[in-house]
């Protein structure tokens, strides 16, 4: 998969939803040691895991998926994947701390480990990139058997797949192919 690669923001929300390959059916986080491997390597202190723990991140990776679909098409946020990001964010507290240099930077709540420290920082991602408008240029493909989440470079911010090479080109093909079939 071809991957425009998001602001360091958003690249941990990038980096959670394309965990799973939707055409292949492969889930990095179901892997063996995958949930702990991810946790580890976007810097998670260690705090729950099991089946519960890796549920949860998986519905959190699926509403966020949802999320980047809306923006995809410009559409609302479905509101079973909003309702799911408001349980899932409300679990996940954070504070704002102030830099020595005057600063500020939103991070996880004290205490807070594992998948609750990891949703923590993918709230503070968003919360930054709301304000810095970069937030709706992240997008999942439209292409059904992909959903590949992107960020969208383009100057208009209308990019529909993730490569135009490959998904947009079957997406266009198959457009053809029906219009040719209609005129038959």
């Amino acid at each position: 998969m071809a991957s425009r690669t998001a602001p360091d923001s958003l690249r941990l929300v990038q980096d959670l939803v394309n965990t799973l390959d939707i055409e292949t059916g492969e889930d990095a986080l179901t892997d063996d040691g995958g949930l702990g491997a991810f946790l580890h390597d976007h810097g998670v202190p260690a705090g729950r895991s099991g089946v519960t723990a890796l549920a949860e991140l998986q519905e959190l990776r699926e509403a966020l998926r949802e999320v980047c679909l809306a923006h995809t098409a410009g559409t609302a946020v479905p509101e079973p994947a909003a309702r799911t990001l408001d349980r899932l964010l409300a679990a996940a507290p954070l504070v704002l701390a102030v830099r020595p240099d005057g600063g500020a930077a939103l991070r996880p709540a004290a205490g807070l480990g594992g998948v609750a420290y990891l949703t923590a920082l993918v709230a503070a991602g968003i919360a930054t990139a709301v304000a810095d408008r970069t937030w709706t240029r992240l997008k999942a493909c439209e292409a059904h058997d992909c959903r590949w989440v992107f960020y969208d470079k383009s100057p208009a911010g209308r990019s529909r797949w993730c490569t135009m090479a490959v998904c947009g080109s079957r997406a266009k093909m198959r457009t053809y192919r029906a219009r040719r079939a209609e005129s038959e």
